[in-house]
């Protein structure tokens, strides 16, 4: 796809209300591969249960979905620029949709686990290439806008899939668990394929510079760094040391593929850009600051100010909550003030909730948690509505898929990181062995020692930010 037909494209969708449907289609592909990453969570005890297996073993049914999404999402991302980004999330959709249908009907844990794996793929391809078509189908003047609705969905599927998950588990099932994603998938596939704008015709010469040695070698990478990042429950043992080293050098071999490679798929040029590499940076750490909220909350909730589970799911509903009604009008703003302004405003709406949940006493009772946590939230949402655009705003359209997922990439790196760094801050600082049966003091000082760490990697990312948009100036950049 070269510069000029991709421009011609995107006024052309922008008339009418196609291109509504367009991102109504592209929301639920973002709501769906969001969802499934915690969905599942809440319904290992029963599934151990069902399969007589040990918690172990159904520990993968949650491994399987991450580890197939977060080693092929930047791959999948620039397949897509190179055989057609319709077509490639068509066949996403599709296997996402087919893979939560088996994995309802699966008789075993294993068949179970593989089928969590393809849907994990499908997941891959949906994530790398919704913001790419952003470009595609909406004005530039309205990016802003667009970006805050599918970053809308993306916090709202994060942050419903544990709430949602349990009421499916204790209405129907633990079938409903998957198969809640199809009757959306089916949509999503149809809208899609509605009204998406065509592929171009792309040459043999196109479809050779796909970068396989270097998608292989990134892959592995990314399994060894996640595996070390989840395996172990909270502990960090040999296995975990040897993984890690393990992903070291597939990164140091990775650069080295990637400098001698025609086409390769992470373009070196592309982290000298100060906007794409800030971005990316700042997009992984608020990301391992959004799971502390996730790993925290039900234990604090519980623990420390004594909810009972109905109340306790109450109040991690209002997460998705705030994250819906703010994603619209952080779009606009974004479109209105320009999207490294917005991305700071989120940022510091951030830090500051941050601070006031590590310095909030638990007398002062739920209100003290759910306040700072709905402006923590919504400093979210605004973040990654400016984020997201200021890093898409200038790339080449034959390299959007890959640019998109790397974004996704970055943000899945930091929800793995934040599972695993952020829950064993608050396990230290709560000085428990079982975080279930801690007392209620120790969990809350566990609370609010996290939240403290939670907030330097906020003001990290301030930092970064800032210093992005500061070197965009110097570069005469508009925004």
């Amino acid at each position: 796809m070269t510069p000029h037909s991709d421009s011609a494209t995107a006024p052309a969708a922008a008339h009418g209300p196609a291109v509504r449907w367009a991102l109504t289609g592209l929301s639920l592909s973002v709501l769906l591969s969001s969802l499934g990453t915690g969905i599942a969570h809440v319904g290992l005890p029963t599934l151990a249960q069902v399969f007589s297996a040990s918690f172990q073993e159904v520990q993968w049914i949650v491994l399987a979905y991450l580890l197939a999404l977060t080693t092929l999402v930047v791959g999948a991302g620039r397949l897509g620029d190179v055989v057609g980004r319709r077509r490639l999330l068509l066949a996403g959709i599709s296997l996402f949709t087919a893979a939560s249908v088996l994995c309802a009907a699966a008789p075993t844990l294993w068949l179970l686990i593989g089928a969590r794996a393809a849907q994990g793929l499908g997941a891959a391809v949906m994530m790398a290439l919704t913001m790419a078509f952003v470009g595609e189908t909406v004005p530039k003047e309205r990016t802003g806008s667009a970006m805050g609705l599918l970053g809308t969905m993306s916090a709202v599927g994060t942050a419903l899939g544990p709430s949602l998950g349990g009421a499916l588990l204790a209405g129907f099932g633990w079938r409903a668990l998957f198969l809640v994603n199809v009757p959306l998938g089916i949509l999503a596939f149809l809208l899609a394929h509605r009204h998406l704008p065509a592929d171009r015709q792309g040459s043999g010469a196109d479809r050779a510079r796909f970068d396989h040695a270097g998608t292989l070698l990134l892959a592995l990478t990314l399994a060894a760094y996640a595996l070390a990042m989840t395996l172990g429950g909270g502990r960090f043992g040999a296995l975990n040391t040897a993984l890690l080293l393990a992903a070291t050098c597939g990164a140091a071999l990775f650069v080295r593929a990637e400098a001698r490679a025609a086409s390769p798929l992470v373009q070196r040029a592309l982290f000298r850009d100060s906007v794409i590499g800030g971005g990316l940076a700042s997009s992984a750490l608020v990301s391992t600051v959004m799971m502390a909220t996730l790993v925290v909350g039900p234990f604090y909730l519980s623990r420390a100010l004594g909810l009972g589970e109905a109340a306790v799911g109450l109040v991690l509903s209002v997460g998705p909550l705030v994250a819906a009604v703010t994603g619209v009008p952080a779009g606009r703003l974004t479109d209105r003030f320009g999207a490294q302004r917005t991305t700071l405003l989120g940022l510091a709406a951030m830090a500051g909730g941050a601070v006031t949940l590590a310095v909030t006493p638990a007398s002062i009772g739920v209100l003290g948690y759910l306040a700072p946590l709905a402006v923590v939230t919504a400093g979210y949402a605004v973040f990654q509505t400016g984020n997201n655009t200021a890093v898409m705003a200038d790339v080449a359209p034959d390299r959007r898929g890959a640019v998109s997922g790397m974004l996704g990439l970055s943000r899945n790196l930091g929800l793995v990181t934040g599972a695993s760094v952020m829950g064993a801050v608050f396990a230290h600082a709560s000085a428990a062995a079982d975080l279930a049966a801690a007392p209620p003091a120790a969990v809350a000082t566990g609370m609010r020692f996290t939240f403290l760490v939670a907030a330097v990697l906020v003001l990290v990312a301030l930092a970064v930010t800032a210093a992005s948009a500061a070197a965009a100036v110097r570069r005469g950049s508009p925004d």
